[in-house]
């Protein structure tokens, strides 16, 4: 048995009958559902995941790491700039 994310009704899916991946439709509230995990079967939101890739990405679509986003901060010594 799995929990639909979005109204929380137990959905009965068969371990074996799914892969990760595939996509299921909530028979409850009709949410587009996909198997995040099968062993226990662990449902999410379809296009739950998409939304975490866009929030990496900046205005042009490529992504960016956390370094050049804070300016490279990370990587450089601020005491240097103290030594005499």
């Amino acid at each position: 048995m799995a929990a639909c994310p979005a109204c929380d009704v137990e959905i009965d899916v068969d371990e074996f009958d799914v892969e990760q991946g595939d996509e299921l439709s909530c028979t409850e509230c009709g949410a587009n559902l996909v198997v995040a995990a099968v062993l226990p079967v662990e449902l999410m939101l379809a296009g739950e995941d998409e939304e975490d890739e866009d929030e990496q990405e900046d205005y042009d679509g490529r992504e960016v790491d956390d370094a050049e986003i804070n300016g490279g901060a990370d990587e450089r010594d601020d005491d240097a700039d103290w030594e005499a």
